[in-house]
């Protein structure tokens, strides 16, 4: 679902930027927590942080406890605000990387999810200029999908459900097949199938 809500861009960025080089399931875990520190992605407050607000941050186990990720979340809250005074809202301002509407490609084995694009590449380059931290063009791709500009997991997200349904089944079969009392159970079935 398209976003064009500044709060929920704010904490997506921020959410992305914390996930770099850990696996996404952290972060979701400990989406909550960051909810709390952060004041609900409250961008004003957290603009506002001062040393002793990132310190308590960096104390607290409920979130990623790496300084620079909580500081880039402040210094990121500042840049927003810029970007909507300028802009007049973040959501204006992202989204014109993408002329404004997502932008729809069916991924598959030949046309496999790219890392970054040229619409990425030219989003961090701005972020950065603002002062942004933690948006290289991986992470504001991975935002760019997350907040419905690019829609690109279609055919993936098809064909793994697909493979896991199929994969399933063999599961069951070989359990069939190996497990002696099953195997029995599975035989006589099929005689009583076949009179």
């Amino acid at each position: 679902m398209p976003s064009r809500d500044d709060q929920h861009l704010f904490e997506t960025l921020v959410l992305e930027g914390a996930q770099a080089g850990l696996s996404w399931s952290t972060i979701l875990n400990k989406r909550e927590g960051y909810r709390a520190l952060f004041k609900g992605f409250d961008i004003d407050k957290v603009a506002r942080f001062t040393e002793k607000d990132i310190e308590r941050c960096v104390g607290d186990a409920r979130i990623v406890r790496n300084r620079m990720k909580i500081e880039s979340a402040v210094a990121n809250a500042r840049a927003v605000k810029l970007i909507q005074k300028e802009h007049g809202s973040f959501a204006s301002f992202v989204w014109s990387f993408v002329g404004d509407e997502t932008i729809d490609t069916l991924r598959d084995a030949d046309n496999p999810t790219p890392a970054s694009t040229p619409e990425s590449d030219a989003l961090s380059k701005a972020l950065k200029k603002y002062g942004c931290k933690f948006v290289g063009t991986t992470i504001c791709y991975a935002f760019m999908q997350a907040t419905g500009m690019v829609n690109d997991h279609a055919a993936i997200v098809r064909r793994a459900s697909k493979n896991v349904r199929r994969s399933a089944k063999r599961r069951r079969r070989m359990k069939l097949e190996t497990d002696p009392i099953r195997k029995d159970f599975a035989f006589w079935q099929h005689l009583r199938a076949q009179k």
